[in-house]
């Protein structure tokens, strides 16, 4: 790419960097381009079901709420000032979504419908399409970027950061023809998602494949948390891979897990690790491969959850007469490069933001549905 350099490089085109790369140049009018290695609407966020946490009421009560769940889920290792910045500021994150154009379901009066999921003291997940939340929320942003960003550059691998004078001053990248280039730009923002194709069994895309957190490390980029890689309670035990995910929000309506013998073992609603691994806990006991997921109680199912049902059925499988079979999966990052409140890594001129980052959210067990908030508030901050 000749020219002057970009104002910011994006690498990654999932939630975070392309709110980033909206309100760069949309708002701020910085000359912006996002590199992804896939197309531009085929992030991993994609593939995110269950939807976004906030406490849209704006109560200070329900916010302090939504902090003390997210510390609890966290196992004590999350940075209290990273969680407050996350529920003080992502009911304005979702809002600006909405504008957007973004879609959540909502009930018959127009109001959002709040789901439940685990970890959660009470309902405050808006979703859409039932199960298909970041399929939509990546469709809102496709479409800003499409308008606003000055370069866009599909199926590019970014392969090193460029360092010169101890700051970032671009990336290398593979294109599709196979040729080596650098892109220059006077910040460059990692926004590549996770790693969950490390994993022999994930819920994760093919492009999952932790190049960001490669980039950094090689640069000499502080890293941390790495060894905190969340596991999916509830992946359906099939052949397929990346394995489908049976929401949480599955759970939060009612559905409930049950042994080979049909006995429940655990509080559904409980945080995802420690679900996780009660469900291996029963699965080494018992010698099984998976374990059930009943949701025959549910009603309505196809309506209120047709990516899930559409899934089930192509696996031979009917929610309303089966048992579901799942086993957990290698899910969501919870570490990576160690970010400021702001964004900013240890590198000058190289920012990062959502599952590639570690901004503190999470700490050691991510609470259900607050990845694409982090995604947003923080590639806002950044």
């Amino acid at each position: 790419m000749s020219g002057a350099p970009l104002d910011l490089l994006v690498l990654g085109s999932g939630v975070a960097g392309l709110s980033a790369a909206v309100r760069a140049a949309g708002v701020h009018g910085l000359r912006t381009g996002v590199v992804t290695k896939g197309g531009l609407a085929l992030a991993t966020t994609r593939w995110a079901q269950g939807g976004v946490a906030a406490a849209l009421s704006g109560d200070p009560e329900e916010i302090d709420l939504h902090l003390a769940d997210t510390l609890a889920a966290g196992a004590g290792l999350c940075d209290v000032d990273a969680v407050r910045v996350l529920v003080d500021e992502g009911p304005r994150r979702v809002e600006e979504l909405i504008a957007l154009g973004a879609e959540f379901d909502r009930d018959e009066r127009g109001d959002l419908e709040l789901a439940r999921e685990g970890g959660h003291s009470v309902p405050r997940i808006v979703h859409a399409g039932g199960a298909a939340t970041g399929a939509e929320i990546e469709r809102a942003l496709v479409a800003a970027v499409e308008l606003t960003a000055a370069v866009v550059r599909e199926h590019t691998f970014a392969v090193d950061l460029v360092v010169e004078d101890g700051r970032c001053a671009g990336v290398r990248v593979v294109g599709p023809s196979g040729s080596v280039e650098e892109l220059r730009a006077r910040h460059v923002l990692l926004a590549t998602g996770g790693a969950g194709q490390l994993f022999a069994v994930t819920t994760n895309p093919r492009v999952a494949t932790g190049d960001g957190v490669a980039m950094a490390l090689r640069a000499g980029v502080a890293v941390a948390d790495l060894e905190f890689f969340q596991f999916h309670p509830t992946a359906l035990h099939h052949p397929l891979m990346p394995r489908p995910l049976l929401s949480e929000a599955l759970r939060g309506h009612g559905a409930v897990l049950r042994d080979l013998d049909g006995e429940r073992f655990i509080d559904e609603l409980l945080p995802r690790d420690v679900v996780s691994r009660a469900i291996l806990a029963r699965m080494g006991e018992t010698g099984a491969q998976h374990v059930w997921l009943d949701a025959t109680g549910l009603d309505h199912f196809a309506e209120r959850f047709p990516t899930i049902a559409a899934d089930l059925s192509a696996a031979g499988l009917d929610p309303t007469a089966d048992w579901l079979p799942v086993a957990p999966a290698a899910h969501h990052q919870c570490g990576g490069v160690v970010t400021d409140l702001h964004g900013a890594s240890s590198l000058p001129g190289l920012w990062a933001a959502g599952e590639t980052s570690c901004s503190g959210v999470h700490g050691a067990n991510r609470l259900a549905s607050n990845s694409l908030l982090e995604g947003v508030v923080f590639a806002h901050r950044a």
